[in-house]
């Protein structure tokens, strides 16, 4: 809703009176709007994506004075593992007493996710003067415009416009390798809950973070027209769809950053339950040994530098000159200051 909405500024009057009635006007992707005199000096946050943007934006981290337990590594998050705790995780609820300790002029939560209830945060904090603003940085139609909101929080559209130049690059290169490309001969998908070892399978349809980096990438998920973020379907309407791919979500598998699916090799024990279903044995991904669990990085902001790597996976004969992986390595060099460590990708062939 807020995206449709925009961006806009109030420009600063001759009136002395200006600064009291705000210069700076964001509205969110719950579509709230929040008005500020000066940039925010005082930020508590949630989760890692918006401690990311940050980073790709070159924030200065110090105006951070609380956020979740989710920054526990020291080597990609020195600083902020540091920082006061004001919630275990950012799904989890909130420390009140420690957030209203660290005086935050602003929180910044997910708008959108459906384990955290934006709305009853807002009546809780609003109240003693904190801003809540809500945004996700997960979905790919919404990613721009919420890395314009934070840049013009905190007056950083220079370092905005140089990362979607970047972004641009990427997509351009990407975009390019389909130009003689018919929806024909895109890959046909089916995108999993993370939680699809149940009877019923979940699958995440068109309106997941999923469905448009999927597209972009020349692939098809199946499911897209079904309603809600997920739903559940038979196994019966996964096997009708025969895809040639089946994905998994992978924010709850031992994947990405300084992490290596040590812990009792869930992806491959995942993927051989699949297997195992009634009646997959012969659909087109099982045979052909294609099943992905991608990192949970690769559905936040990292989406675009991650995008190289799902296409080269999807057509490998027309991304076969292209260094899928240094799109990564450059992420985490350019934006952590880090070299990438960790296993970002399960694929089933070759587990």
């Amino acid at each position: 809703m807020g995206c449709a909405v925009g961006i806009y500024y109030y420009l600063y009057s001759d009136s002395t009176d200006s600064e009291d009635l705000g210069d700076i006007v964001v509205i969110d992707s719950n579509g709230k709007e929040h008005t500020f005199s000066e940039y925010p000096s005082r930020v508590a946050i949630t989760n890692t994506y918006s401690a990311t943007v940050m980073r790709m934006l070159d924030i200065d981290p110090s105006v951070l004075v609380g956020v979740s337990g989710d920054f526990y590594d020291e080597t990609l998050w020195p600083e902020l593992s540091k920082v006061d705790q004001v919630q275990y995780s950012a799904h989890s609820e909130i420390d009140f007493e420690a957030l209203l300790d660290a005086q935050p002029e602003i929180y910044i939560v997910f708008a959108t996710n459906g384990m955290v209830d934006t709305g009853a945060i807002r009546e809780k904090l609003d109240p003693v003067g904190i801003k809540v603003v809500a945004l996700d940085f997960y979905k790919y139609d919404s990613l721009r415009y919420e890395i314009e909101v934070l840049a013009t929080m905190f007056g950083k559209e220079n370092e905005m416009n140089e990362l979607f130049a970047e972004f641009d690059e990427i997509e351009s290169m990407v975009a390019s390798k389909f130009e003689n490309f018919d929806d024909s001969q895109r890959r046909t998908i089916v995108m999993e809950h993370h939680a699809s070892l149940t009877r019923d399978p979940v699958v995440l349809t068109g309106t997941s973070q999923w469905t448009d980096v999927i597209y972009r990438a020349g692939g098809i998920n199946v499911f897209e027209d079904l309603p809600g973020h997920t739903t559940h379907v038979d196994m019966e309407a996964i096997i009708d769809k025969n895809p040639d791919v089946i994905m998994f979500d992978g924010i709850t598998f031992d994947l990405g950053y300084n992490s290596y699916d040590e812990e009792g090799n869930t992806c491959k024990n995942h993927m051989e339950h699949i297997v195992e279903r009634p009646g997959f044995d012969s659909m087109q991904a099982v045979v052909n040994d294609k099943m992905l669990v991608m990192s949970g990085e690769f559905a936040g902001p990292m989406m675009i530098h991650g995008m190289p790597t799902l296409a080269k996976y999807l057509h490998p004969d027309l991304f076969s000159e292209v260094d899928a992986e240094s799109y990564l390595d450059d992420y985490f060099t350019k934006y952590h200051g880090v070299e990438r460590i960790g296993k970002f990708v399960c694929d089933y062939a070759l587990e």
